[in-house]
């Protein structure tokens, strides 16, 4: 929203990032007011993303049989995620408590790589040839 106020930004883009930052601003407030509601909603469109993309998954693989070997791979993966997303839909406990696995495994992963990284770069501004 502050860069709707930058003098740089042209004059036609000003009310879209306003109107952009209004609605991250409501957005923001009623995942506060509701937060239930909110990881539901979020819920359900992962699980409507999962459908989509495995339909697409497996129209694809259809489409590449005879271009490629082991297209099946991709159809195999279409249906998975097919699954996953009627599952997630169905019993919306479930899918959130695979969502906070993921999450949880990426946070772990992601904060041991930046722990390698900053011990890596913790020599990195002094005189001589860097530590790695």
């Amino acid at each position: 929203m502050t860069a709707a106020f930058s003098r740089r930004q042209p004059e036609e883009n000003r009310w879209l990032l306003i109107f952009e930052g209004i609605i991250g601003i409501i957005a923001g407030v009623l995942v506060f007011i509701w937060p239930g509601i909110t990881a539901l909603i979020l819920l359900y469109f992962i699980a409507a993303w999962a459908i989509v993309t495995g339909i697409l998954e497996i129209i694809a693989a259809i489409q590449l049989r005879k271009e490629i070997e082991n297209e099946w791979l991709l159809a195999i993966a279409g249906v998975a995620s097919v699954l996953f997303g009627i599952l997630a839909a169905i019993r919306p406990g479930a899918g959130a408590l695979a969502i906070l696995w993921v999450i949880g495994t990426y946070a772990i992963i992601f904060g041991v790589m930046l722990l390698i990284l900053g011990l890596r770069l913790r020599n990195w501004n002094t005189p001589g040839p860097p530590v790695i």
